[in-house]
């Protein structure tokens, strides 16, 4: 009921707020979203990898596991940039 009393230029401020922090839930989503893919992407291509090879499931586990945290690295990244975006 306030909001109708308050000026214009207030109100296209707190708009503009509004609008940074729906764009810093939608990064997060997203980064969340793609880390979830790529790690299942990767560990079924490691899992396949591993039953067509067994002998070489101590190498292919280990690369699964450096492009595992690649992959964290990033939506971490992501995530902390939606972070910043909402407190802009």
């Amino acid at each position: 009921m306030l909001a109708f009393f308050q000026d214009p230029a207030t109100l296209a401020a707190a708009a503009g707020n509004a609008g940074w922090g729906i764009g810093a839930g939608l990064a997060a989503g997203l980064a969340a979203i793609g880390a979830g893919l790529g790690i299942g992407r990767i560990g079924g291509a490691a899992g396949e990898g591993i039953a067509r090879q067994p002998e070489a499931a101590d190498a292919i586990r280990g690369a699964a596991l450096i492009f595992a945290a690649f992959v964290e690295g990033v939506a971490l990244f992501a995530a902390v940039i939606g972070i910043i975006l909402a407190f802009k």
